[in-house]
């Protein structure tokens, strides 16, 4: 390795440490005074192990993370390891559980603290991999049923692509009645979708909103570190079963890609500025909204139709209560809009017809370290 690469990796690990650092530092905010005066900031650093993905050395007051963890996995599954083994801090320093197994009581009451993952960072593996784990594990005719209709939703016949698509959704909504219905006991999983920023576009929340609404998930935005900047910044978080967070993921990023593409014509031989696309993308969401809400009017006419509405999920519910028992709505300020550039957004979006086959979102199983 030159002396150019060394410079690198020194440059990349600090900038790695730096973020776990502000990780801890969000992780702590929620905690009262007291407890924040006794959670104090550890030292933090990465080595090369061979069997495990991290690990608290109370003498030392050290986290160490895996160096192969941080070069070879997504900065969700980094950040799921720190937490765990924050709260083997937390079981130490605050709750004084010197005394106990090492996954005793107090680590677990830790765990639920941070939502953190409970399970012996020797013998889990990562969010990321989990999830695949899950996904073939688990049943997957229905999953297979729903991606060959949206694989059918690609035709060049607009009638038959926006009836497999409609197809799909009812699908999904029949599946999930039945699932809750018999309480079916299922597992959850939280991931993020899109990217940390230091600010997100009103276009951006309208997308948790219609996520939420029509595709089985729930979202919050929650804390993310940015390489980019160096700060820490908000990412989108939308938990579910493994099936319908694979499938928000992938109408995600359809979407975005959706706009990023109309945008790109939309303005050739015209100066619009950052705002105008917000206003553009509003207008898609808004007009796919308004074609999933004709859909939902019709089918509940019909006795024998499952509806595309929000089908609540006592399950997901208490598992999303227990994770974040703290939660607040913050309203946004009123902007300027520029409606002719709103109205043309909507008229693309009630074309709008999600297609192609059902895939992981790419930043699920993403390397930190290209």
């Amino acid at each position: 390795m030159t002396e150019s690469d060394h410079r690198f990796v020194n440059y990349w690990e600090s900038r790695i440490l730096h973020g776990v650092f502000c990780e801890w530092q969000a992780a702590c905010w929620g905690l009262p005074w007291s407890v924040r005066e006794r959670m104090r900031a550890p030292v933090f650093v990465l080595k090369d192990f061979e069997n495990r993905l991290g690990c608290w050395m109370p003498e030392k007051r050290e986290i160490a993370l895996s160096r192969r963890l941080v070069t070879t996995h997504s900065w969700q599954d980094v950040r799921e390891v720190l937490l765990h083994e924050m709260a083997h801090q937390y079981a130490h320093e605050v709750l004084g559980a010197f005394h106990e197994t090492s996954h005793g009581p107090s680590f677990q009451k830790a765990c639920r603290l941070f939502q953190a993952n409970p399970k012996a960072t020797a013998s889990y593996v990562p969010l990321s991999q989990h999830l695949h784990r899950a996904l073939q594990e688990g049943s997957d005719k229905i999953r297979m049923r729903i991606e060959k209709l949206l694989a059918l939703a690609g035709s060049s016949n607009p009638h038959e692509a926006e009836s497999a698509m409609i197809k799909a959704h009812e699908l999904m909504a029949k599946y999930e009645t039945d699932r809750i219905s018999r309480q079916v006991q299922q597992e959850y999983f939280s991931v993020f979708v899109g990217k940390s920023a230091l600010r997100h576009f009103q276009e951006d929340y309208n997308m948790g909103h219609l996520l939420s609404d029509y595709y089985f998930v729930k979202i919050v935005w929650v804390s993310s570190y940015i390489f980019s900047k160096g700060k820490m910044g908000t990412v989108m978080e939308i938990s579910g079963t493994v099936q319908n967070v694979q499938i928000a993921g992938y109408v995600f990023d359809f979407i975005t890609q959706y706009i990023d593409a109309e945008w790109r014509r939309y303005t050739v031989g015209k100066k619009l500025n950052r705002y105008r696309k917000t206003d553009f993308a509003v207008g898609i969401l808004s007009g796919f909204r308004s074609k999933l809400e004709k859909e939902v009017s019709k089918q509940q006419t019909s006795e024998s139709s499952r509806s595309l509405a929000t089908i609540e999920d006592p399950l997901l519910n208490q598992y999303f209560s227990e994770r974040y028992p703290r939660l607040e709505t913050i309203r946004g300020r009123a902007v300027l809009r520029n409606y002719e550039v709103l109205a043309d957004g909507t008229l693309l979006g009630k074309k709008l017809v999600i297609r192609k086959g059902v895939t992981s979102p790419s930043n699920h199983s993403g390397k930190l370290l290209e």
